[in-house]
């Protein structure tokens, strides 16, 4: 081997380790920063029901972890309200405001999340998040730390908070359904729906979010969607598209996912939901061409295709509603919770509906 080489191999790895080392202070310094800031937050004596999902594996560690902190700081009124296949987040704090609870702190991942939100959104209470799910992607959006449970409590427990959107999602040919679906990230029907429901659980279990391309695995060569798209803008008026044929369609309350931004534009606290219809074409060619456009979406943060698509395609728009009627039954999902198959549904926001606690250094309004 020569000097050269040896020299550019012994530089190359003095970077990689300058790197680690830069980006381990870095983590410190920003977990030193956080606990400065929490420490500046009164605790709010008050009345909290902790809503925890017994089926996520940190389930049980978590209500010891969070018993131990109240007690450490002097908070006494509690409860604890477990959620079962037969009594989701929505009926328990239902329940818990029944109860005279003041903040409602889901203990689970963004299933829970969700449906306790669903039960808050148009109240005075307030949401607390301690994410320990498998995505947590709304604690990511609001900046609530999902690998510190402490600080995740402390953020609960504590004045900081600011009001969020929150997304609807309405089945209107299941005449059971008496209430429509919350989300607060993304909802869509189509592809995004399937690829859900045929991701296994034991695998989203081990590998996180990373399961769901297994699942999209299956489905990129199903039939493509079909119907009449109508959505209303903020002004009121509305627009109806028909015969529109389509991969999947998404509503979204918040655009950024792990590594990637479905929707640069989105915002939880705008009054609106963006829409997105994403479309495929040539096979393999098309989904490549939808995988760039979102990177260059990402990386540019812009609204906006790549200029080297010619198989894809993602037309996006702001409302305050949409409905869709389908030739064919297709899956809804909303924030990762499956609701079955349906041909005809309405999204729609309520603005600012939600008061969920956040960190104070999120510009929150105190």
């Amino acid at each position: 081997m020569s000097r050269t080489a040896l020299f550019i191999i012994i530089a190359i790895i003095t970077a990689c380790v300058l790197t680690i080392a830069a980006l381990l202070m870095w983590r410190g310094w920003s977990r030193w920063r956080r606990v400065q800031l929490l420490n500046k937050r009164d605790d709010d004596q008050v009345k909290y029901a902790f809503i925890i999902n017994p089926s996520k594996p940190q389930a049980a560690r978590a209500r010891v972890h969070i018993e131990e902190f109240c007690k450490s700081h002097d908070i006494d009124d509690i409860e604890f309200i477990e959620t079962t296949l037969e009594r989701d987040g929505l009926a328990c704090a239902q329940e818990a405001l029944k109860h005279g609870a003041d903040v409602l702190v889901a203990v689970g991942g963004d299933g829970t999340v969700r449906t306790v939100a669903g039960a808050l959104s148009g109240t005075q209470q307030t949401l607390g998040i301690i994410p320990i799910g498998t995505g947590n992607l709304f604690a990511r959006n609001m900046g609530i730390p999902v690998d510190d449970m402490n600080a995740a409590l402390a953020i609960a427990t504590s004045r900081g908070e600011r009001m969020v959107d929150t997304g609807r999602l309405a089945l209107l040919d299941h005449p059971e359904d008496d209430h429509a679906h919350a989300f607060l990230i993304i909802a869509g029907i189509g592809f995004d729906a399937d690829m859900i429901s045929d991701t296994d659980p034991e695998l989203k279990k081990s590998i996180s979010w990373l399961a769901y391309f297994s699942g999209g695995m299956k489905n990129l060569f199903a039939p493509k969607y079909r119907g009449a798209i109508t959505i209303t803008k903020a002004d009121g008026t509305s627009r109806t598209i028909g015969d529109v044929h389509f991969r999947t369609f998404l509503a979204g309350n918040c655009g950024q996912i792990p590594v990637f931004s479905l929707m640069p534009d989105a915002s939880f606290d705008d009054g609106l939901l963006d829409y997105e219809i994403i479309d495929t074409s040539g096979g393999l060619l098309g989904w490549m061409n939808l995988v760039g456009d979102v990177v260059h979406q990402t990386v540019t943060g812009r609204v906006e295709q790549s200029s080297l698509s010619t198989n894809s395609t993602m037309d996006q728009v702001q409302g305050t509603a949409a409905e869709i009627k389908l030739e064919k039954p297709a899956l809804a999902q909303v924030d990762g919770d499956m609701l079955g198959s349906t041909s005809h549904i309405r999204f729609s926001v309520e603005p600012r509906s939600l008061r969920v606690r956040v960190p104070a250094a999120e510009n929150a309004a105190q």
